[in-house]
């Protein structure tokens, strides 16, 4: 008789392609899950010296056009931690939650907006350096690079083993941070065109790594406080593709100018 159980046995190739892309396959406990991503987005006296380390070290880095210095800067960041916590609320319908993450990304944004502001007001150097300008045109690419980055953050925090490389290299490519600081450059040397298009790069990464983390968490069946009706279901997804359409039409028509100039 033929063992069940035997290393021999021939794998069905679909089961094969379902674990190698299956997001549930080595997940960690729900409760780890929920244990990391509260703690990785409270604000809290660590997270804000660390917050206000990157918006120095990425303010110099702007103002001297340099990569390097922008990239540790992003490496320093926990700006992305309340972006998860938040997209985490969401799915699991804990409002309170989605409170506080809501309040303490807001409390980061003020603060990283006003610090850089006060350096760039101080600094001497008021020349818009290519780094700076880098991040006040985004385009459709922008919006592909931070949605993808979202669901490679989410499942990076999700393992068994938390990857360690995955998340700095996450922090690095969805530039959370140096919008931010070019927002504090815009409104210290009053150059209010800027201030727009670093608030709107800002806000797609934002707005795209929380949805692309909360369909991740949407998949792995994540364990909700309460169930929605069908009718709460339909308002939500209708609200959601409004809300994403309205983002994603600035990026579109930029990324038809870049084309139309080159």
């Amino acid at each position: 008789m033929a063992d069940n159980n035997s290393p021999n046995k021939r794998v069905p190739f679909r089961e094969i392609m379902r674990r190698s892309f299956s997001i549930a396959e080595d997940s960690a406990d729900p409760v780890e899950v929920r244990t990391r991503i509260k703690n990785a987005g409270q604000v809290t006296g660590t997270n804000a010296l660390l917050l206000f380390c990157a918006i120095i070290i990425a303010s110099i880095g702007l103002n001297t056009n340099s990569t390097a210095v922008i990239i540790g800067a992003m490496l320093v960041s926990p700006i992305m931690g309340s972006l998860l916590l938040l997209a985490y609320g969401t799915v699991t319908l804990d409002s309170n939650m989605v409170r506080r993450s809501l309040a303490g990304l807001s409390i980061q944004v003020l603060i990283s907006i006003l610090t850089s502001t006060i350096f760039f007001a101080i600094s001497p150097v008021k020349a818009v350096t290519p780094e700076l300008a880098a991040r006040t045109s985004p385009t459709m690419f922008d919006v592909v690079l931070a949605y993808v980055g979202g669901i490679a953050g989410i499942i990076g925090n999700t393992r068994k083993e938390k990857s360690n490389n995955v998340i700095p290299g996450i922090a690095i490519a969805t530039a959370l941070m140096p919008p931010l600081c070019t927002a504090g450059f815009s409104i210290a040397n009053h150059r209010w065109s800027m201030l727009a298009g670093a608030l709107y790069l800002f806000l797609i990464n934002s707005y795209f790594i929380f949805t692309s983390a909360e369909i991740v968490l949407s998949l792995m069946k994540t364990p909700k406080l309460y169930e929605r009706t069908e009718k709460q279901r339909k308002k939500f997804t209708h609200r959601k593709v409004v809300i994403t359409i309205l983002i994603i039409i600035p990026a579109v028509l930029m990324t038809g100018i870049v084309s139309l100039n080159d």
